[in-house]
């Protein structure tokens, strides 16, 4: 597997005030052959994230038609979930819906921020979501005591079981003075993508000490599992390359027992450039048979969000 790199794709400079920088965590839906949209979240000029949305030409992401002028979920009430951002991480369209799972923010005292999962669906083919309710359909529990975050669903046809991977807070670590977050990639079942059961099963195991590992997108292939995702360390990890989020790959037969073949993700951060600390959050979809990547870069997706097109499948 390898992946040749064709740059930045979207970059919000000052848009406006809802826009004014970061375009996180990009997320592929298909609106025709030919045209491709792609939800993200930007942060206004208080650091709160929404969703929105570009398109782009399906078969050359690079050139944009259309900069949407509106966030299509906005932040939940005071008090909520996710008063302070709601930002999307995975879209599943099934009988003419569209079923938007997002992360929502709230601000944290002790510690700077707490995650949960929720859900949005859209009856107007994705202009705009409506939440399901106004609480979180994933949430810590007595076995997960921090947060849940990163959501990926997937109806599986053949089992016909809606299957969820998503990131789990497995407690926070002080370095330097600062509380940082670990997490793990677990899974989750549902008949109804609205209730889900949890058994604590965990997808990833850490590789090292400190380790972080999150946003997982999954492909179901021949009855094979595939997984892209970021990891990190948590020393410095903001900065220093060593520490920072780079790509990660697993396999599996089940979707619940994974092997991770990070050596085999088949792209590298850049030595100079907008990806050259951090690569994270990475979307994996299929386009006339080629296989795309969207990612962020440095910074958490500072300076934007751009993309690769697989050379070689294996």
């Amino acid at each position: 597997m390898r992946w040749e790199k064709k740059g930045v794709i979207f970059r919000p400079e000052n848009h406006s005030e809802w826009m004014a920088h970061h375009a996180c965590v990009p997320v592929a839906d298909k609106v025709s052959d030919d045209v491709l949209r792609i939800y993200f979240g930007p942060r206004d000029t208080q650091g709160r994230t929404t969703t929105t949305f570009i398109e782009v030409e399906a078969d050359n992401p690079a050139q944009i038609l259309r900069v949407h002028d509106r966030p299509v979920l906005g932040l939940g009430e005071l008090g909520t979930f996710d008063d302070s951002g709601a930002m999307p991480s995975c879209i599943v369209n099934r009988d003419g819906r569209k079923y938007l799972y997002y992360i929502g923010w709230n601000r944290g005292v002790t510690v700077p921020y707490r995650n949960s999962v929720g859900l949005a669906v859209s009856d107007d083919g994705g202009l705009t979501f409506e939440r399901v309710c106004p609480g979180p359909v994933v949430d810590r529990t007595r076995d997960e005591p921090y947060f849940c975050a990163s959501p990926f669903v997937l109806y599986d046809e053949e089992d016909r079981k809606w299957k969820l991977w998503y990131a789990s807070s497995t407690g926070w670590t002080v370095v330097q003075g600062t509380p940082e977050p670990l997490y793990q990639i677990k899974y989750a079942e549902s008949a109804d993508g609205i209730s889900w059961l949890r058994h604590n099963i965990t997808c990833l195991e850490y590789t090292f000490a400190g380790e972080a590992n999150a946003r997982p997108c999954v492909l179901k292939e021949n009855g094979r599992y595939r997984m892209w995702y970021c990891f990190r360390g948590s020393v410095a990890y903001r900065t220093d390359k060593a520490q920072s989020y780079r790509l990660g790959y697993a396999e599996s037969r089940d979707g619940i027992q994974w092997e991770r073949k990070d050596s085999a993700v088949g792209i590298e951060r850049a030595e100079e450039g907008w990806d050259s600390v951090m690569m994270e959050y990475p979307f994996v979809y299929e386009h006339r048979g080629r296989k795309y990547l969207l990612y962020n870069g440095n910074d958490f997706g500072k300076t934007g969000f751009g993309y690769a097109v697989m050379e070689e499948d294996g």
